[in-house]
């Protein structure tokens, strides 16, 4: 089991822990000296004991924060998840657009009146002289 030695407000420590979880045992050190040096620098020298007290009260502190806003965000994706799944399983029926079809009969008509007209048009023109 490694011996690691850890520096918290100030002071040395010598603590043991599983083989593999030095960098773990280091990283909640830093966190546990970052919050001892705030404390140091605002009330000044203090007893140890006490001292790593507050420090462990400020981290839980604000673990316990972290782990409130978490509950929230957890219960948020659950309710995103509920209402993507709704989505998911609602039926969307697509719109029907009707577009209307001219039958060849009319269009054919259509273009004997034109013709038609364009021909009557044009015996006009040649009796008035235009």
């Amino acid at each position: 089991m490694p011996e690691i030695r850890i520096n918290i407000g100030g002071r040395q420590f010598e603590v043991a822990c599983q083989e593999g979880e030095e960098s773990y045992l280091h990283a909640a050190a830093k966190m546990l000296d970052d919050e001892a040096r705030v404390l140091s620098d605002q009330v000044g020298r203090m007893p140890e004991a006490r001292m790593l007290l507050m420090a462990g009260l400020l981290l839980a502190d604000k673990t316990a924060s972290v782990e409130d806003r978490i509950a929230e965000v957890r219960a948020e994706l659950a309710e995103r998840e509920a209402e993507l799944t709704s989505l998911r399983n609602t039926k969307i029926e697509p719109e029907r657009i009707e577009v209307p079809v001219v039958p060849q009969g009319v269009k054919d008509t259509l273009a004997e009146i034109a013709a038609r007209a364009e021909a009557l048009a044009a015996e006009i023109e040649e009796k008035t002289g235009k």
